[in-house]
C-alpha cells in the first residue's frame, strides 16, 4: 500500500475518534433536555382515575372527578350519582377509607341479583345471543367446558346458519371437547336446527343442549324475528336460559344490544366477554339498573377454563384497583 494512502488512513481514523469522544462526553443542555417527553405510567380505567383523584385530598372537587370517573366508566349518569352519594354518606375520612367506601357502594348496586345457571328440564335448553364479534361460539365452548367439569352431557346446537364458517367453529370446539354438534345446511331455517339439536339431545338423554345463533342476517330475514322463531320452537317458556353476549369494550352501544334484544326475546342473563385491564366494565352496572338482566358470566381470556360466574365482590375489585 502507498505510504501516502496509509497517512490519510491514519488521519481519518484518528480524527474520527475524537469526534466520537466530543460527541459521547458532551452533556445535554437545558434546550435539549426539555424536549425529552417523560414515558407516562398508564393512565386507564376506573382504579386510575379513582387513585388520581384520591391521591391528595377528599373534597367536594373530588367526588365530582370520581363520579366523572364512574361515567366515563360507563356506569351510567344516575347510577354514578347515587354511588358518589352512599359512598360521601359514609364520610370517609381518608382516601384509603374512600376507595373502600366508593367499593361498599358499588358492590350494593350490584347485590340482590339472581347469578345462578337455571338447567331446568330434560334436556335444559341455553339459546346464546348477540351480535357478531363478541365471542359467542367461544363463549358457548367454554359454558360446554364447564358443564362437563360438572359431570354434565352437552349438545351444542349451530342455528347460525348464515355463515358457514359459524357452524365449522362450532364443529371445531366440539371435536376439542368431545361433544355432539347438529348443524345444518348453510341457508337453511335455523328454526329446525334448533328443534333437531333439542330432539336429538332428549332421544339420547343428554343434560344440556347449548344453541348457537346468528348475531347478523343478509338478505331480507330479520335478525329478531328468527330469534323469536327459535325461541318458540326451543320451547318458549320451558328454555332454561336465554344468555346475551356482550363485549364489555361496547360502552353504551352495549346497552343498546341489549335493549333490542330484550325486546324481542326474553333475556335471562348476559355473558360478559373481553373484561380485561382496559375493559370500561362499568356497563354492567347500566345494564342491571337499566334493563334488569343479572350479568351471569364474565371472559376474562382465551383459554377454555376463562369463563368465571360473575361476583360482584371480585368484579369491583378488579374493577378500581
Amino acid at each position: 500500500m502507498d505510504s501516502t494512502l496509509l497517512v490519510l488512513l491514519a488521519v481519518a481514523v484518528a480524527v474520527g475518534l475524537v469526534v466520537g469522544f466530543i460527541v459521547i462526553s458532551r452533556k445535554p443542555d437545558a434546550d435539549t433536555v426539555a424536549t425529552v417527553a417523560p414515558v407516562a405510567p398508564p393512565r386507564t380505567g376506573l382504579g386510575a382515575a379513582i387513585r388520581r383523584v384520591l391521591g391528595t385530598s377528599i373534597d367536594s372537587e373530588a367526588w365530582d372527578e370520581i363520579e366523572e370517573a364512574l361515567i366515563l366508566a360507563d356506569v351510567g349518569v344516575a347510577a354514578s350519582a347515587d354511588i358518589v352519594d352512599r359512598a360521601r354518606q359514609a364520610k370517609p375520612e381518608t382516601v384509603d377509607e374512600a376507595r373502600a367506601a366508593i367499593a361498599e357502594a358499588l358492590v350494593e348496586e350490584l347485590a340482590g341479583k339472581n347469578r345462578e345457571l337455571a338447567l331446568n328440564g330434560v334436556p335444559a335448553v341455553i339459546l346464546v345471543v348477540g351480535v357478531n364479534g363478541t365471542g359467542k361460539t367461544t363463549t358457548i365452548a367454554k359454558l360446554t367446558k364447564r358443564l362437563k367439569d360438572e359431570g354434565r352431557t352437552v349438545t351444542l346446537g349451530g342455528a347460525d346458519t348464515f355463515r358457514a364458517a359459524a357452524a365449522e367453529q362450532l364443529e371445531t370446539w366440539g371435536d376439542r371437547l368431545g361433544v355432539r354438534v347438529v348443524r345444518g345446511q348453510e341457508g337453511s331455517d335455523p328454526a329446525s336446527v334448533a328443534y333437531d339439536t333439542i330432539d336429538s339431545a332428549r332421544a339420547s338423554g343428554v343434560d344440556v343442549v347449548i344453541v348457537d345463533t346468528a348475531g347478523r342476517l343478509h338478505g331480507k330475514r330479520n335478525l329478531m324475528t328468527e330469534l323469536q322463531k327459535i325461541h318458540r320452537v326451543a320451547g318458549g317458556d320451558s328454555v332454561s336460559e336465554v344468555l346475551l353476549v356482550l363485549d364489555a369494550t361496547a360502552g353504551q352501544n352495549g346497552l343498546t344490544q341489549v335493549r333490542e334484544f330484550k325486546e324481542a326475546i326474553p333475556i335471562t342473563g348476559i355473558v360478559l366477554t373481553k373484561l380485561d385491564g382496559t375493559a370500561r366494565g362499568g356497563i354492567v352496572i347500566a345494564v342491571e339498573r337499566s334493563l334488569g338482566v343479572p350479568v351471569k358470566f364474565v371472559g376474562v381470556g382465551e383459554s377454555l377454563d376463562d369463563l368465571r360466574a360473575f361476583e360482584p365482590g371480585s368484579f369491583v375489585d378488579s374493577l378500581i384497583a
